[in-house]
């Protein structure tokens, strides 16, 4: 008797019409039986928000033709949420979430969609993996990511994930003859340097931009900045705790 394909359900942060969810779903439709709930416009930079002040819509749409797929006016964790309890009615065997236009390495994670959708299955209990490409062009070439991501899920559903944890895997923008391998790897510490552009609106009123410099602070051989750099496909496990175990017995010695 042929063994039961296991239940993907596939999100990202980009919106259901991108580029990268059509390549993830391309990656693992081989391996699972497929269900797509993404948001209905881009959700970047939303981090672990939830909709709680306004009411969320569900559409049923049929334009990634035999995948059973869905749109939602909320964020990637809304779109777990509702994947979970109102379209499968039950918990999946893996999440995806990506394959997200831009990497999300180091500090990154704290701000992105992609990795909250994965944090939120992982708060579930259910194994999940967020893909980033090192790519902000929206004709990238996610073809090798594609294989990664194969690589990546299949080992996932035969090894399984420690509970309380995730899989951040980053991508480097490169061709199949450039790409090294795969490394398990730290996160970085980098973060943004920010810097508000201050502009002027049609009405003379002032607003702002926000940009700035992404910035490593230490440089050091063994994050998945440094191993992205190297043309490595990078996994760094993540965990919802932030418990900061290090200094809880410094601060229990407080004269508190």
């Amino acid at each position: 008797m042929a063994s039961k394909r296991p239940l993907i359900l596939v999100t990202n942060d980009d919106s259901i019409f991108s580029k990268g969810i059509r390549s993830l779903i391309n990656a693992v439709k081989s391996i699972g039986d497929v269900v797509v709930v993404a948001p209905d416009s881009p959700q970047s930079g939303m981090g672990h928000a939830i909709t709680i002040n306004d009411p969320l819509r569900l559409d049923k749409t049929d334009f990634l033709e035999d995948i059973e797929a869905y749109s939602c006016s909320g964020t990637p964790v809304d779109c777990v949420k509702l994947g979970i309890s109102e379209v499968m009615h039950r918990k999946p065997d893996l999440i995806v979430s990506g394959i997200n236009h831009g990497a999300n390495t180091a500090t990154n994670v704290l701000y992105s969609g992609t990795m909250s959708a994965a944090i939120e299955g992982a708060m579930e209990g259910i194994p999940s993996i967020g893909f980033s490409l090192d790519s902000f062009d929206s004709q990238a070439d996610f073809s090798v990511a594609m294989k990664i991501v194969e690589i990546v899920v299949r080992e996932t559903l035969e090894n399984g994930i420690p509970e309380g944890n995730c899989l951040n895997v980053n991508i480097p923008d490169v061709s199949a003859d450039d790409i090294v391998g795969i490394k398990v790897c730290r996160q970085a510490n980098a973060y943004w340097e920010d810097r508000f552009d201050q502009r002027l609106d049609q009405h003379n009123r002032t607003y702002y931009w926000l940009t700035g410099d992404f910035k490593d602070q230490k440089e050091q051989t063994d994050t998945d900045v440094y191993w992205i750099s190297k043309g490595y496909a990078t996994i760094v496990p993540t965990q919802f705790d932030m418990t900061s175990y290090s200094i809880m017995k410094e601060i229990e010695n407080w004269n508190l």
